[in-house]
């Protein structure tokens, strides 16, 4: 894989003001954004995200899954440490791009769990990579991370694409009656650490700035 360095600049959020740094990957054409704060190339560890885009949570305030909620939940907590990045990888519906989860979410709607309307369209469960976060991290100089998430194969797949993980920190929210049925197939099916009793904090996304993560 191929991850080019393009630019960087000031994005002023809710939560702070975050350096934004842009990456191309040259043998998809896929852009890739590190959102980072405070000192992250000392060699101490990095509290971090990996967040693959939702347009539907992070943009559309979707109440169908806890991407958003996650996203925001992220970004205040790396805002309340005072250091930290937050990778948004250009991967949609986990890999198999907007118009896929769309016909996915059709599917769902028919009576469907998340990992059954994905395999009746001929996809993985999860067809995500992450190969482009350790060439993004090192060029951060970011050498250790505390990785926000509730998926173990996230971690796994981290740690086989050369990130030193450290630990996992637990990323629970944003659960509501729309979404309770995503969130246990998530757990029951693709081993994802979660609560049942973690409730969403409010249906606006900024004003649940402030959970913990």
């Amino acid at each position: 894989m191929s991850i080019k360095y393009i630019a960087s600049s000031k994005l002023p959020t809710p939560f702070g003001t975050f350096t934004m740094h842009g990456f191309e990957d040259e043998s998809t054409g896929k852009e890739h954004v590190a959102l980072s704060m405070g000192d992250i190339d000392s060699g101490e560890p990095v509290l971090a995200r990996a967040h693959s885009e939702c347009l539907t949570g992070d943009a559309l305030f979707s109440m169908r899954c806890d991407c958003g909620y996650q996203l925001e939940t992220a970004l205040s907590s790396v805002a309340k440490a005072g250091r930290g990045v937050v990778l948004y990888l250009r991967q949609e519906g986990r890999g198999i791009g907007l118009l896929n989860k769309i016909k996915a979410y059709n599917l769902q709607d028919q009576g469907a769990d998340t990992v059954e309307a994905n395999e009746q369209l001929g996809f993985g469960a999860d067809m995500r990579t992450y190969d482009m976060c350790q060439p993004m991290l090192a060029h951060l100089g970011v050498k250790t991370i505390r990785l926000m998430t509730n998926n173990p194969r996230k971690v796994k797949a981290l740690s086989e694409a050369g990130v030193n993980v450290l630990e996992r920190v637990a990323i629970e929210v944003g659960r509501n009656p729309h979404n309770d049925g995503y969130l246990n197939t998530k757990a029951s099916k693709l081993g994802h650490y979660l609560n049942s009793n973690v409730k969403a904090a409010a249906n606006s996304t900024i004003s649940h700035q402030d959970d913990d993560a």
